[in-house]
């Protein structure tokens, strides 16, 4: 009899104390849930397994990622009727524990492992983060977590950043596409900083050289970037030979913490502080401060959660630590801005621009849909799964309001006259005002 799906969901629905607003359908072709409702395929009992082993965000992953889970539908219409049951439970060991004491949940468990089996754990995914004893956010443990995330091959990064091959929040007016949209956010951060011909700009996390072209093509500034990404860096070398550039952009494998040849004039820090970590946030402000000239401006382009009622209990999301972004942890705007103020920084503007990730992130999503099979080829299969339900789950995230990104304009204020060298209405940065850049249609 082929009732695998009824049984799932049923014994689903009593550990979680809840009803699925999904379909279920099964490896015996069996299914179950709301008429018309996309649906999760569990393709074999290793799925269960799975989740038995590791409950939660990191076992759905894992099936995931292993291809044992799967999604009839819209991707992210199932993740945000999900999102209510998993990602916004926040149980973590302890709340697991505490619900096992509940007779009901206990029998949920045991009529799971009767349907899965319980012999060894799978192995996880060969894209899971082999975790090493040691240090958080020492150079050497920062250049592994780069290289994972970053070195997976820039044909990939193309497929889904597109040409701009921008790995951040793009800036969007209403029927803008991609491209002009992160031309924007280039433009919005140089306006912001204030560059002009003869400055010295520091690009932190410089990526594929896109900000550093933006500003020397277009504003005339000298740059430096830095990545810790050796495959970034050759990919944006290039791009500046390229452009004819090579006189005014240099690109360096080099940690932040190492340049020593300022002051610049301005310093810009797009998604990069991600991977600062909290117990090194004040020191990643101070060394850009000291790298500024007195009246020197930083733009920190940076992703936020909402704060804690108990910091302490804050943990970095399993699912990105293990698959995506190792080591990165989120911090509440109001903790970066006290940390740059700390560091001696003046706070000068601070813009949020949430919905804009979620619109950016659907578009890559789209870019890599559009061309899976090219992806697949080109990573692995699992490395494939891994983007797009980090994509797909991010901009339900951003659109929900359970995370949020900021730019944060701050000056290196000048002692003692603390002149800030800003404008008395310093918003006049609105794309409708800016004029063209040579050689772009707008």
């Amino acid at each position: 009899m082929q009732d695998a799906a009824l049984r799932l969901k049923s014994l689903v629905e009593q550990l979680v104390g809840a009803s699925l607003p999904i379909r279920i359908r099964a490896w015996d072709g069996s299914e179950a849930g709301p008429p018309g409702a996309p649906a999760v395929v569990v393709r074999n009992r290793r799925a269960l397994r799975r989740l038995l082993w590791k409950p939660g965000e990191v076992g759905l992953a894992r099936a995931w990622v292993a291809g044992d889970l799967g999604v009839e539908g819209d991707l992210y219409t199932v993740l945000d009727l999900l999102s209510g049951l998993v990602w916004d439970r926040g149980e973590d060991a302890r709340g697991v524990a505490e619900a096992l004491r509940d007779p009901e949940v206990r029998a949920a468990v045991r009529g799971l492992v009767k349907m899965g089996g319980l012999p060894l754990p799978p192995s996880p995914p060969q894209e899971e983060v082999r975790r090493r004893r040691g240090h958080l956010h020492t150079k050497r443990s920062d250049q592994r977590a780069i290289s994972h995330h970053y070195d997976v091959g820039n044909d990939f990064y193309e497929i889904v950043l597109g040409p701009s091959m921008v790995y951040s929040c793009a800036y969007w007016e209403d029927g803008g596409i991609l491209e002009g949209a992160q031309r924007d956010k280039l433009e919005l951060i140089s306006q912001k900083l204030d560059l002009r011909p003869g400055r010295r700009l520091l690009d932190v996390g410089c990526g594929w050289g896109s900000m550093a072209i933006h500003a020397a093509r277009e504003h005339g500034v000298s740059v430096v970037g830095v990545t810790l990404s050796h495959e970034q860096a050759a990919y944006a070398r290039k791009r500046v030979a390229d452009e004819g550039l090579t006189d005014r952009v240099e690109i360096r494998v080099q940690d932040y913490r190492d340049v020593a040849d300022g002051p610049y004039d301005a310093i810009s820090s797009i998604g990069m502080a991600e991977h600062v970590g909290a117990e090194r946030y004040l020191e990643y402000a101070e060394v850009l401060y000291r790298l500024l000239k007195p009246g020197g401006r930083l733009l920190n382009h940076q992703i936020a959660r909402p704060p804690r009622r108990d910091e302490s209990a804050y943990d970095v999301d399993e699912f990105i630590d293990a698959y995506v972004f190792p080591d990165g942890e989120l911090a509440p705007i109001g903790t970066t801005v006290t940390q740059l103020e700390r560091a001696g920084f003046e706070v000068r503007d601070v813009e949020s621009i949430r919905e804009h990730y979620a619109l950016t992130l659907r578009h890559w999503v789209g870019n890599l849909e559009a061309q899976w099979a090219r992806a697949v080829a080109l990573t692995s299969p699992g490395r494939a799964r891994v983007w797009r339900l980090y994509m797909a789950a991010s901009a339900v995230a951003f659109e929900r309001n359970r995370i949020g990104v900021n730019q944060v304009l701050a000056v290196r204020t000048p002692e003692p006259s603390g002149a800030s060298g800003m404008p008395l209405r310093a918003r006049t940065w609105n794309p409708a005002h800016w004029t063209s850049p040579v050689g772009i249609d707008r």
